[in-house]
């Protein structure tokens, strides 16, 4: 969840190592530092807040010009934001610097045992401890040099870990490794880009490798070794990032949240483009194409994630019983791998992540693997661990997501497992003719979006009626309930409005106590099986003094009478309503966090990347 910038070459590395830390910015920190060898000397300087806090720092210090450094934001796990716990750490012996991303599990025994070697910490952070845990074992009088002494302590460790490390004693070897937590390294020419995510790197290179579980990796100017923690030599596979610079960038927009809001239509556009074919009434997914006759024979479907992700596997739940008759649940992650889930034979366990490096998500889908289960993914992230761990899947498509509350990956999630819906509904019950109906349907999701956004205006001037009260209600039924919740989220993340998400006949049995005189209340009222009940609902808010926010469908000139204020979106088959209900939430808590003055895409305390528990 933290970022990780480091660099060996034959340029002053300190601007390019900054310029990388600051595209990380969005996936959440609250501090940073910078470590480089110059004239073999390591130099170290760390700040509490925002990379331009350390930058500030740097320019009364200077003397960071050296070819080879390292550099991290880092997100609290042990010890408070303090200097002093801020990255990168050092040994207390021989000039080692060290960048962490993870957690050491069994930090605590392994600093008891550096203690009784004499080592002294200066930090209360797992990551000092690996710091002079790979000092303690480097010793280049016997041969155990930086790389062999990071082979080595990574052998002793449990828990999970990107890293990069620096030694004075080799002032021109970077040393890298990871297990759970991306890392990828950067190919120029005559240089080497590590990071953690690859908008650190595409300015400067768009050829790159992906380590694997248990790679380390050493580096110079003269070119690179991977091999595993045991020394087991590794060929690795240079890939072409798909990653464009364009597309990190906001491009006349305030925010990348703002941005991807309204790139939701061209995100989607590219999702479905290849994959449906509507005269024919068929789904084309090449990633399941291996596993068709498995999936014609499955009996149970298991979606799970965390967070926004789940909200869509929640919709996909739905359809997958509605459109395939296929028994279906979606589950917390964090609950799914430690409950002894039972998984039987014909079980799928389909794993949804933005990232694909999702911590909760990725040790729920190796549970199920070990019981047997045939495991896909829906992911964004091309070369992710959960991807690669997968047995099949369908990546999204909808290029980089910044902004760490999601949008354009929900409505991508929502598409390909409507798309995976389709898929195995075709394979079982549903006709072609009516395959064909959803497909032609689902294409004109994006043009609808659009229609939507023109009303960027009015859901602005809504908000700013309600922007005040600290209490918001989102209420939905059938597919729009996981939408109520979705819209609640988005709330809570960026504006920090509490806010609850609920099933709206849930109201009635105890959360109805909460209304008063004017408090704001969602409602996703469009046309659907359920609407009556969903006017019933509004109607008694109103009558205990909320005010209702309705989302309605085109046309609805009835809902006025009940709701103080109506957001309209197009019509549309039900099962594919949420990619279009939940476009005015997505705006609405964009212009609640920026009218509130808050930092739409760096939200207090949170990480784009959850990468552990």
């Amino acid at each position: 969840m933290c970022g990780i910038v480091a660099y060996v070459g034959n340029k002053p590395c300190q601007s390019l190592l900054l310029e990388g830390l600051k595209r990380l910015e969005y996936r959440g920190y609250d501090s940073a530092g910078i470590a480089v060898i110059q004239d073999g000397k390591l130099n170290i300087c760390k700040s509490v807040g925002r990379v331009a806090n350390l930058e500030d720092k740097l320019e009364s210090i200077g003397n960071f010009s050296g070819k080879i450094g390292l550099c991290h934001t880092r997100w609290a796990t042990h010890g408070g934001v303090t200097d002093a716990n801020a990255h990168p750490h050092v040994d207390d012996r021989n000039g080692i610097a060290i960048i962490h991303n993870g957690i050491i599990e069994n930090y605590a025994a392994l600093k008891t045992y550096l203690e009784e070697k004499g080592h002294v910490f200066r930090s209360q952070t797992d990551t000092e401890v690996l710091a002079m845990l790979i000092g303690e074992l480097y010793c280049p009088a016997e041969g155990i040099d930086l790389e062999k002494a990071v082979q080595a302590a990574l052998r002793e460790v449990t828990g999970a870990y990107a890293i990069a490390v620096i030694c004075e004693h080799e002032p021109d070897t970077l040393v890298v490794a990871r297990k759970g937590s991306p890392l990828i390294v950067g190919i120029g020419a005559d240089e080497y880009i590590v990071a953690s995510d690859a908008a650190a790197i595409v300015a400067h290179t768009t050829r790159a490798i992906t380590l694997d579980d248990y790679n380390v990796v050493k580096i110079t100017t003269a070119g690179f070794r991977t091999s595993t923690i045991h020394d087991v030599p590794v060929t690795p596979r240079i890939e072409q990032l798909e990653l464009e610079l364009q597309e990190i960038e906001l491009g006349g927009f305030s925010h990348f949240m703002q941005k991807e809001i309204h790139e939701q239509p061209k995100a989607l556009r590219n999702c479905l483009r290849g994959r449906t074919d509507v005269r024919d009434g068929r789904v084309i997914l090449g990633g399941l194409g291996d596993h068709a006759k498995e999936l014609t024979k499955l009996r149970h479907v298991v979606l799970t994630a965390q967070g926004t992700a789940l909200h869509a596997a929640m919709i996909g739940e739905y359809m997958i019983e509605d459109l395939a008759k296929i028994p279906a649940i979606a589950e917390y992650a964090s609950e799914f791998r430690y409950r002894n889930p039972i998984i039987e034979d014909g079980t799928v366990v389909i794993a949804v992540s933005q990232s694909g490096e999702t911590a909760d998500t990725l040790a729920a889908l190796i549970e199920a693997k070990e019981r047997g289960a045939l495991s896909l993914g829906v992911i964004n992230s091309v070369g992710s661990s959960i991807s690669r761990l997968t047995d099949a899947g369908v990546y999204l498509r909808v290029g980089p997501e910044i902004g760490v509350a999601s949008t354009k990956a929900f409505t991508g999630q929502v598409a390909v497992l409507t798309l995976i819906t389709l898929f195995l509904a075709r394979r079982r019950y549903m006709s072609a003719d009516t395959c064909a109906e959803y497909l032609k349907a689902l294409e004109t999701v994006p043009d609808k979006i659009d229609q939507i956004l023109t009303q960027n205006d009015r859901i602005r001037r809504v908000t700013e009626k309600y922007v005040d009260r600290e209490n918001w209600l989102f209420l939905g039924r059938g597919y729009n309930y996981p939408t109520a919740l979705e819209g609640a989220l988005k709330l809570k993340e960026i504006s920090y409005i509490h806010a609850e998400g609920m099933p709206a006949a849930e109201m009635k049995h105890g959360p109805i106590a909460l209304i008063n005189e004017g408090m704001p209340a969602v409602f996703l009222a469009n046309r659907g099986r359920q609407y009556e009940k969903v006017m019933s609902n509004i109607q008694e808010v109103r009558a205990r003094g909320g005010h209702v926010i309705a989302v309605a469908t085109e046309g609805d000139e009835e809902i006025k009478r009940y709701a103080h204020d109506v957001l309209y979106v197009p019509d549309i088959p039900e099962p594919l309503s949420p990619m279009l209900t939940v476009v005015p939430l997505q705006l609405m808590a964009y212009h609640a966090a920026v009218l509130r003055g808050h930092d739409v895409d760096k939200p207090r305390n949170l990480a784009k990347s959850v990468t552990v528990e």
